[in-house]
C-alpha cells in the first residue's frame, strides 16, 4: 500500500487509490465496500423502498459501516492518533454514519449531503486518499459562498413561520395587566422625582390625578391591544419585516462587505439607521 507524507514528517494519506496500480487486494475490497455504500444510500433516495426491505438495506448499510470505522481506526492508529488526521478526515467520519435508513428518505437535503461525502470516499478510495479533502479544500469558499445565501433565505422563512405563530398584542396585554401594580408604581416614582413635574405635588390632590391618569393609561392601552384591529397592525409589521429582510438577504446586504447598493431597497435598513446615529453621536472618550 503507497504512502505519502506532508511536511510535518506524518502521513495523513495512507493508500494511493487504486488507479495507479501499487495497491494490494485490501484496497480493491474497500473500493468495492465505497461504491456498495454509495449504491445503498442513492437507492434509498433515489427510489425508497417498502420498510421490510429498507430495513435489510440499513442492515447491509450497518455491516458496511462497521467495516469502514474499523478500517478508519486501524489508519489513525498508524498515524499516532493525530488530531490532524481527524482534521483532514472528518468527511471520512461522516461518510462512517450507517445513513441507508427509510427514515433518512424524506430528508432530501441530509441524504444528500451524506451521499456526497460517500461519492467521495469512493473516489478516494479510486484515485487515492485526500483528493476528495483537496477538492473541497479548494472549492470550499465558491461553495459556501454558492449555498450560504439560500439556506439563510430558507431559515430566515422557517423563522419568521415561526414567529407569526404568535399573538403580540395579547400577550403584551397580559404582560402589562399581570405587572400593573409594579409598573404603576414605577410610574409614579418617576413622575416624582421629575424636576418639571414634581411640580404637580403643589396642586392639590396630586396624588389623587397623578394615579387617575396612569389607571387611564393603562385601561386605554388595554384596550386598544385587545381590540381586534391591533391584530391586523402587527401582522402588518412583521410581513413587511418579513419581505424587506428577505429582500435584503436575497440582495446579499446582510454582509456589510458585499458591496450592494443599499438603494435597492425600498426603505432603510435599520444597520444604515445605526450607523448614522453613531457618527452623529460618537461615544464620549473616557
Amino acid at each position: 500500500m503507497a504512502t505519502t507524507r506532508d511536511p510535518s514528517g506524518w502521513s495523513p494519506q495512507l493508500n494511493s487509490g487504486v488507479l495507479p496500480g501499487n495497491v494490494r487486494a485490501d484496497d480493491w475490497v474497500m473500493l468495492a465496500l465505497a461504491v456498495i455504500s454509495v449504491g445503498l444510500l442513492g437507492f434509498m433516495v433515489l427510489s425508497p423502498p417498502d420498510p421490510r426491505v429498507g430495513l435489510w438495506i440499513f442492515v447491509a448499510d450497518c455491516a458496511v459501516s462497521a467495516v469502514f470505522a474499523i478500517d478508519f481506526l486501524r489508519r489513525w492508529r498508524k498515524v499516532g492518533w493525530r488530531r490532524n488526521f481527524l482534521k483532514r478526515n472528518w468527511y471520512e467520519m461522516v461518510a462512517v454514519l450507517p445513513a441507508a435508513h427509510p427514515a433518512i428518505a424524506p430528508h432530501h437535503f441530509v441524504a444528500t449531503v451524506l451521499l456526497l461525502v460517500r461519492v467521495g470516499r469512493a473516489i478516494d478510495r479510486a484515485i487515492g486518499e485526500q483528493f476528495f479533502y483537496r477538492m473541497v479544500d479548494r472549492f470550499s469558499e465558491p461553495i459556501v459562498q454558492a449555498i450560504k445565501r439560500p439556506i439563510t433565505l430558507a431559515v430566515l422563512d422557517e423563522v419568521v413561520k415561526v414567529l407569526e405563530t404568535g399573538n403580540y398584542p395579547d400577550n403584551l396585554a397580559k404582560s402589562l395587566d399581570e405587572n400593573r401594580d409594579e409598573l404603576r408604581a414605577i410610574i409614579r416614582e418617576k413622575i416624582t422625582a421629575d424636576e418639571q413635574l414634581g411640580l404637580l405635588r403643589r396642586v392639590p390632590f396630586h396624588g389623587e390625578i397623578v394615579q387617575a391618569v396612569i389607571d387611564t393609561a393603562f385601561r386605554v392601552v388595554l384596550e386598544v391591544l385587545h381590540d381586534p384591529r391591533i391584530d391586523d397592525f402587527f401582522a402588518s409589521v412583521v410581513r413587511d419585516n418579513r419581505e424587506q429582510i428577505r429582500r435584503a438577504v436575497a440582495l446579499g446586504l446582510n454582509d456589510p462587505e458585499s458591496g450592494q447598493d443599499e438603494r435597492l431597497l425600498p426603505t432603510r435598513m435599520q444597520r444604515t439607521a445605526a450607523d448614522e446615529f453613531e457618527q452623529l453621536h460618537p461615544p464620549p472618550r473616557q
